[in-house]
């Protein structure tokens, strides 16, 4: 009697759990770059119970539900077109941005190109966290400069010709345009792809943390285009992988699942006014 009373509470739990998140996922239909989750389920331990009139000499007694983990979907989503030379969307890939905070060195993963440029010249997030990559042509990785600089001009001789602005290519080189119709390479993105990104921590503002129990295929980034990582295609952002019609038919779901606990347990709080009603 009471075992169903606890199952029916572990249900009400769990799959208030599952409404949370799928409210977290509704709400973020249109975030740049943010993956929906979901809650795995897994039965908890079972009693074993022996006795007269068994079928078997023993049988169990499953005791309700536990949420044995949430998963993220990593599928990409769909690539809207922008103005911004600075945004940019990870297309046909499972690549990630890196970018580090500057006041502690530490690390995040991203799928959010909504960057800016700061004061300093440098590719930033709206946090300040800075983008990865290879600097001039294929210097050290470091923070990623978005402006013309003499430290990665390499043997470029700008002569008198102008700096007019930047452009980012599919492989991820930033292109310094000059006026006269010469170029350089400022440097290059890279991106790194997780063997296995379930080990990635949502940390808020469409970062990741946990990067190194990911284990990222090159602790330095990928070329983009290469291996699965994707392609960066510029002036364009990734949305939400949110699917509105599977969140709402899951959310029925889980309503109606959470409504057949209730029920239970009320059916449990019944019976048992009834076994205390016989010894009236």
């Amino acid at each position: 009697m009471l075992n169903s009373l606890n199952a029916g509470v572990s249900g009400l739990q769990q799959f208030q759990s599952q409404i949370d998140l799928i409210g977290n996922n509704i709400a973020n239909v249109n975030t740049t770059g943010f993956k929906s989750a979901r809650v795995n389920f897994a039965d908890t331990f079972v009693e074993a119970m022996s006795g007269p009139g068994m079928a078997d000499a023993s049988s169990s007694f499953g005791s309700g539900v536990v949420t044995d983990g949430v998963m993220t979907s990593f599928k990409g989503g769909s690539i809207t077109a922008t103005e911004n030379i600075t945004d940019l969307a990870i297309e046909n890939g499972q690549g990630f941005f890196t970018v580090i905070d500057p006041e502690t060195e530490a690390s995040y993963a991203t799928r959010s190109g909504n960057f800016k440029v700061n004061e300093q010249g440098f590719l930033v997030t709206n946090q300040g966290f800075r983008v990865q990559g290879t600097l001039g042509d294929g210097q050290a990785v470091g923070n990623l400069l978005f402006r013309d600089d003499a430290a990665i001009r390499g043997g470029f001789d700008p002569g008198n010709a102008n700096f007019i602005g930047t452009e980012v290519t599919g492989d991820g080189r930033i292109l310094m345009l000059f006026d006269d119709g010469a170029s350089y390479q400022g440097g290059q993105i890279r991106l790194k792809e997780f063997v296995a990104p379930q080990e990635l921590t949502k940390l808020g503002h469409n970062l990741y943390g946990n990067l190194d129990a990911a284990s990222p295929t090159d602790p330095d980034g990928s070329i983009p285009g290469t291996g699965n990582t994707g392609v960066i295609r510029s002036r364009a952002l990734e949305s939400s992988n949110v699917d509105l019609t599977g969140e709402f038919s899951n959310l029925i779901v889980a309503q109606r699942a959470f409504q057949a606990n209730a029920r239970m347990i009320t059916g449990g709080d019944q019976m048992m006014q009834e076994i205390v009603a016989l010894k009236r």
